[in-house]
């Protein structure tokens, strides 16, 4: 529940964006049948809002329609806040039935970075904030799940710019036949876990989100590995982070 109550101006005038979004063209008698706003008010949000691009005016047909601006209000929305908006909700419900955190990490040029931590809901997070953190791709597990299972040009990319690393949890790249046998193991396993040497204090399991056909991201549960073997933790919790994932790619079809 919002802390405060909502501003009434801005509510009406996300309404009236949303009515002229229904039709190429609305009259102010169309509008306030659709807005209940009244004629005065509606005047001065419309006139508002052509001031800032978003609307124009044709005075002589009394006709009001979007204007090319409006387009800027959606131009951020696409990748990382669809995957953001598609996963949260069923992140936060799974880490409240396991307790262990989860992560969704989409990729950022060498690696991946996490977006998005259901850190705050889960009571065995061994971190504070996971958030904007970059994991290496050949490291990590949510790194590895993302480089299983892009596609093959991609993929070639990426060996290439591997390659130039010198990040210590990188140096599996320059071994490209050892890297692609991991790499297939991933893909046939369906999961890919985190390289045994990097902080075993923990452990993370990481299954890829597809739209499509297409990898757009992936999903990380971390626990205490005094807690749980590799296979226990798979046994247990790859069915429920697997049924998260298509969950996940369901969502953002319908976004």
């Amino acid at each position: 529940m919002p802390s405060f109550s909502p501003i009434r101006a801005v509510e009406r005038a996300i309404d009236v964006l949303l009515a002229l979004n229904r039709h190429p063209v609305s009259s102010l008698d169309l509008l306030h049948k659709q807005t209940g706003i009244p004629k005065p008010t509606l005047v001065r949000l419309l006139e508002t809002l052509q001031s800032k691009g978003l609307v124009s005016h044709a005075p002589q047909y009394g006709a009001y329609s979007l204007a090319s601006g409006a387009k800027t209000l959606s131009s951020g929305y696409h990748g990382e806040p669809r995957i953001v908006e598609a996963s949260a909700q069923l992140a936060d419900e799974l880490t409240r039935k396991i307790k262990w955190p989860l992560a969704v990490a989409v990729p950022d040029y060498d690696a991946v970075i996490v977006r998005y931590s259901t850190i705050p809901n889960s009571p065995l997070a061994l971190l504070h904030s996971t958030i904007n953190m970059r994991l290496s791709l050949v490291g990590r597990a949510l790194g590895r799940a993302y480089l299983a299972f892009c596609s093959a040009q991609e993929s070639r990319a990426l060996f290439d710019i591997l390659k130039l690393s010198t990040h210590p949890e990188d140096v599996l790249a320059h071994d490209r036949r050892a890297i692609g046998a991991m790499l297939r193991q991933i893909r046939q396993q369906g999961y890919a876990l985190r390289s045994p040497g990097i902080r075993p204090v923990s452990g993370t399991l990481a299954v890829p989100v597809f739209e499509g056909r297409r990898v757009v991201a992936t999903i990380g549960m971390t626990w205490i590995a005094s807690t749980l073997t590799n296979e226990q933790a798979v046994e247990k919790y790859l069915a429920p982070m697997q049924e998260l994932s298509r969950g996940v790619s369901e969502k953002l079809a319908t976004l």
